[in-house]
C-alpha cells in the first residue's frame, strides 16, 4: 500500500483528496493536517467520512513527511513555498496544490503574486503536473507542480491547435466561470452566499494571477511567446467550471476537421472526451469527476474558432488530477480510483 499524508486536509481540495484516496485501491491515508481542527477527528469535521476514514487532525510540523510514500500539500498559496525544502529531503514524493512552485521564473512569481520567491533553487526541480502535455516527465518526477484549474481548462482546450499553423496564437481570448468553491473554505464576504446569489462577477480582470500560469505553458508549445487575455468569472454554483476560449483562425477550416484533429490528438487521454461538432462542454456533466470535456465549433462569419471546455475544479482541476500524477509517478494505472462519472443528472 502507497502511505499519504495530506498537509491541509481540512479545506475542499483536502476533502476531496480524501474522499478520492479513501477509495483508491493502493493508497492508505497515514496523517492528516489542519491549523484550524487539529486534535479533531476529520469524521467530526467532515460527517460525510463517518465509518469510511477514522484519523485525528494534527498540526503541520516536519514529521507530516516522515515514513509516508506521497506527500501531498494542500495549502495556502505561498503557505508551502518555505515548508517545501525540509519535506525534499525526506525520501517521498511530494505533489504541491499551491501555485508556489508552478511558475518556472521567480520574477514572474513576485510579479504576479506581489512575493519573493524564497526558494528559486527548487522551481527548476518541479515538474507542471498535466499529464496531458508531460506525462513523461512526471512518470520520473519526485515532485509535482499540480496545475491550477482556470489554466487546466484554457490550455487542455488550446493544446491541439498548437501542433497546427491553423490559428493566430496571438488572438487568443478566455472567458471563464467557476463556481465558488475555487476560492476555498475560509469565509469572506467576496464568497458570502448574499453576496454570491442569483449574480455573475468578473474578478481579476487583466490581472488574475492564473495569466502567467496558461502563458508559460502555452509558450512552451508555441515555442514563442503567446499573450492571453483572462475573463474570470464567479457564478452561484458550488463547484464547477466552464471556459470559453476563442481564437481567430489563419484559414476557413470545419468542426468536423477540428474535431477529427483534437480526437487524434487526445486519443490515449482516459479524461478528455472531445464532444461530437455542434456539441458544447456543460459543467453538469463533468461534475465531481476527473473529465474534461471540450466541444468545438467555428464562426464562419469572424473566421474564429471558440472552444468550450468544462471540468470539477475540485477534481480534475485540483485533488483529481494530484491522483492522477500520483498513479503516474507510482507506475500505478493512470485511471485507478478516478473513473467514477458525473453525479448529474
Amino acid at each position: 500500500m502507497v502511505k499519504i499524508s495530506i498537509a491541509g486536509a481540512s479545506g475542499y481540495t483536502g476533502l476531496e483528496l480524501i474522499r478520492l484516496l479513501a477509495a483508491h485501491p493502493s493508497a492508505e491515508l497515514m496523517v492528516l493536517t489542519s491549523e484550524t481542527f487539529q486534535g479533531r477527528n476529520v469524521a467530526e469535521v467532515f460527517p460525510s467520512l463517518r465509518g469510511i476514514v477514522d484519523l485525528k487532525l494534527r498540526p503541520l510540523d516536519d514529521d507530516v513527511a516522515k515514513d509516508c510514500d506521497v506527500l501531498f500539500l494542500a495549502l495556502p498559496h505561498t503557505a508551502a513555498m518555505s515548508k517545501l525544502p525540509d519535506y525534499f529531503r525526506r525520501d517521498c514524493k511530494i505533489i504541491d496544490l499551491s501555485a508556489d512552485y508552478r511558475l518556472k521564473d521567480p520574477a514572474a512569481y513576485a510579479e504576479w503574486y506581489a512575493v519573493t520567491h524564497t526558494h528559486p533553487e527548487l522551481l527548476a526541480q518541479a515538474v507542471y503536473g498535466l499529464p496531458e502535455l508531460h506525462r513523461d516527465a512526471i512518470r520520473s518526477a519526485r515532485f509535482i507542480a499540480n496545475p491550477g484549474c482556470y489554466p487546466t481548462s484554457v490550455i487542455l482546450a488550446l493544446a491541439p491547435l498548437f501542433k497546427t499553423d491553423w490559428a493566430d496564437l496571438n488572438s487568443i481570448i478566455a472567458d471563464s466561470k467557476s463556481g465558488v468553491s475555487g476560492a476555498g473554505r475560509k469565509p469572506s464576504l467576496a464568497t458570502h452566499y448574499g453576496e454570491v446569489n442569483e449574480g455573475v462577477r468578473p474578478y481579476h480582470l487583466a490581472s488574475h494571477r492564473h495569466t502567467p500560469e496558461m502563458e508559460q505553458e502555452l509558450s512552451a508549445l508555441a515555442g514563442e511567446p503567446v499573450r492571453v487575455t483572462f475573463s474570470p468569472h464567479l457564478i452561484p454554483m458550488t463547484r464547477g467550471m466552464l471556459s470559453t476560449v476563442y481564437i481567430n483562425l489563419n484559414e476557413a477550416i470545419t468542426a468536423e476537421k477540428l474535431v477529427a484533429h483534437y480526437r487524434n490528438f487526445y486519443k490515449d487521454e482516459s479524461f478528455i472526451r472531445v464532444l461530437n461538432p455542434g456539441e458544447f462542454a456543460d459543467s453538469h456533466h463533468v461534475l465531481s469527476s476527473n473529465f474534461c470535456d471540450i466541444g468545438l465549433t467555428v464562426d464562419s462569419r469572424s473566421q474564429r474558432l471558440i472552444i468550450t471546455s468544462a471540468l470539477d475544479n475540485l477534481i480534475k482541476g485540483a485533488a483529481g488530477q494530484a491522483i492522477q500524477n500520483m498513479n503516474i509517478m507510482l507506475g500505478i494505472n493512470e485511471k485507478t480510483g478516478l473513473m467514477s462519472p458525473a453525479i448529474f443528472p
